[in-house]
């Protein structure tokens, strides 16, 4: 599909469990090959919306349309198709510690595909190397940083060749040092994949340094929705709260923020 138009389309979502209205009819479009951030406070219901992105939750109403296509009525080997176009990167990484490096990259691959053992190593290395990960194969998760997870996780979520990752608050936890080499993992991901991302995030300036659109979710539903430039300069005073707490405020709203690395500012706000 060409880069800006929509690949990822959810449609009057609405979910409840119990007395608890959750999401309340959202309404949202991903772009093609962009970077779109989701934020919201805790309870505001991002990950139930994202666990209804990839079709682990059903809507009480409502669509999520992936190529136009709805996933609620995917029949369940559709379906499983679907969402191999997915790829995850979980908070913790979700590594398996009983595995190598190696062997957790290449686990997808010995799911879903038929490879020789020259045509694996072949992948695995690969992705390796493209996140800069060197002589590290034969390590265990319990040896690596808190970076170098990540970024295995990441080379993990890409060895399918996903059209959509998903990233789940991927800065949380994580001193300032190490959150702006994981914006510059994702900015580079997508730039290099021309992959399509949505990323789950609390943290404005991680977001302003990333994102091509930014929702906010509020108790339940989207109550914003634009550009870094257009989300700075809203009028909405639970958005300029958010971005006040956050520590980059209104007074930012020239589009000043925080240093972007070369890649990013190759890529990512092209």
């Amino acid at each position: 599909m060409q880069v800006g138009t929509p690949i990822l389309e959810v449609c009057g979502l609405h979910k409840s469990f119990g007395d608890k209205e959750i999401l309340r009819g959202i309404d949202l479009s991903f772009e093609t090959g962009k970077i779109t951030v989701i934020i919201g406070g805790s309870g505001s219901g991002k990950s139930v919306l994202i666990k209804h992105l990839v079709a682990l939750l059903r809507p009480d109403s409502g669509e999520v349309r992936l190529h136009g296509e709805n996933l609620f009525t995917m029949k369940p080997k559709e379906l499983l198709t679907a969402r191999r176009r997915f790829g995850m990167l979980f908070q913790n990484g979700a590594l398996l510690d009983s595995m190598s490096v190696y062997d957790n990259i290449a686990f997808p691959l010995r799911e879903h595909r038929s490879l020789t053992a020259k045509e694996e190593r072949e992948l695995v290395m690969t992705r390796l190397e493209e996140l800069k990960l060197f002589n590290v194969e034969h390590m265990f998760p319990a040896e690596l940083s808190g970076g170098m997870k990540k970024r295995v996780a990441l080379a993990r979520a890409v060895i399918l060749g996903p059209e959509i990752l998903i990233y789940d608050e991927p800065t949380t936890g994580l001193d300032p040092v190490m959150i702006a080499q994981v914006d510059d993992m994702i900015a580079e991901t997508q730039q290099r994949m021309q992959v399509t991302s949505v990323v789950i995030s609390h943290d404005m300036a991680s977001t302003f340094r990333i994102a091509h659109k930014i929702a906010m979710l509020y108790e339940g539903r989207i109550i914003e929705y634009g550009s870094p430039t257009e989300f700075r300069a809203s009028n909405i005073s639970e958005v300029q709260r958010f971005i006040s707490v956050s520590g980059t405020g209104p007074l930012k709203a020239d589009g000043a923020g925080p240093a972007l690395s070369s890649a990013q500012t190759a890529g990512v706000h092209a």
